[in-house]
């Protein structure tokens, strides 16, 4: 069943002062990087002020520069995980990253189809360091399971053009336009492509219909590799919707948040730069400097107030 569920406003809830944030839940592999994976689906969401719920799908093997390997949970608890928790917690949107194996993405698919009223996100990652055999079965299995559930799709341009269009054979680049009806053709309402080259060192990210272009952001390449900006900007476009943001003001927002995360980035280690996902709680370091000049309490043990809230 296609998800075409329009995306405009969070659902209706009774007015309460116990009312919390907004949950997400999220399928993903775990990441021991901290560049992509559930690491940057958890702090995204939490950034931009939604609760997530993460349903871990298995563990990568890599660090901040190279993937080495995946170990796939079975599907089974893929689904425990997730059906234990949708029937204690309302969710207002789920999102897909690397689910692992065709398997576990059928489960995935079989729980959203429950819940077709949920906008579902699904963010396909390169999988340019997985063997090509189970890179094949697992983007059939995306497209013939997940695809027709997903509301958003996201995904790089020359991903989403190689998956989606491998027989494009016209001498211009495929539009995003075009990347987004050849989603459709599987039911997906909604793409949003990112990194679609510009002259100059520029890069657009598109949200497009195969009719329309919804929203359009150009920013400036950055010199620097990154790792997790495409689970950082799929986690927080899917919190935003889960806010009641509609769709082209949440994607224009989610970019907007991903430019100053990777602005702000950072190499953990000898590898690629990594988005700093809490880049506003880093203290200026001028008003830092002016702090620790002025108090005798050493640096690092000033406690917010209690009442504190981001």
């Amino acid at each position: 069943m296609t998800n075409s569920t329009p995306i405009t406003t969070r659902p209706d809830e009774p007015e309460s002062e116990d009312t919390g944030p907004a949950c997400v839940l999220v399928f993903n592999a775990s990441d021991p990087s901290g560049a992509g994976g559930l690491a940057a689906d958890i702090t995204a969401i939490a950034s931009v002020g939604a609760h997530p719920l993460p349903v871990v799908t298995g563990a990568y093997v890599r660090d901040t520069g190279e993937v080495f390997d995946h170990f796939a949970f079975d599907e089974d608890a893929v689904a425990e995980q997730a059906r234990t928790i949708l029937e204690d917690v309302p969710v207002q949107v789920i999102k897909v990253g690397f689910a692992g194996s065709p398997e576990a993405l059928s489960t995935i698919a079989e729980i959203a189809a429950d819940y077709p009223d949920v906008p579902l996100v699904a963010y396909m990652p390169s999988l340019s360091w997985w063997d090509e055999g189970p890179t094949d079965l697992y983007e059939d299995a995306f497209r013939e399971l997940m695809l027709p559930q997903t509301t958003v799709l996201v995904g790089n341009h020359s991903t989403l053009w190689r998956w989606l269009l491998p027989e494009w054979n016209n001498e211009r680049s495929p539009t995003a336009r075009d990347i987004a009806k050849a989603a459709s053709e599987m039911g997906v309402p909604y793409t949003l492509v990112t990194g679609v080259p510009l002259p100059d060192q520029f890069i657009e990210n598109v949200l497009a219909t195969p009719q329309t272009v919804l929203a359009s952001e150009k920013f400036e390449r950055f010199d620097a590799v990154f790792s997790g900006a495409g689970d950082t900007l799929s986690a927080a476009l899917a919190a935003l919707v889960a806010g009641g943001a509609d769709l082209a003001a949440a994607a224009t927002e989610a970019l907007a948040y991903l430019d100053r995360c990777l602005d702000a980035g950072f190499r953990p280690g000898m590898g690629h730069v990594v988005p700093d996902r809490l880049f506003w709680a880093q203290p200026d370091s001028d008003d830092a400097e002016g702090e620790d000049a002025g108090s005798d309490t050493p640096p690092g043990f000033d406690l917010p107030a209690h009442d504190t809230k981001h």
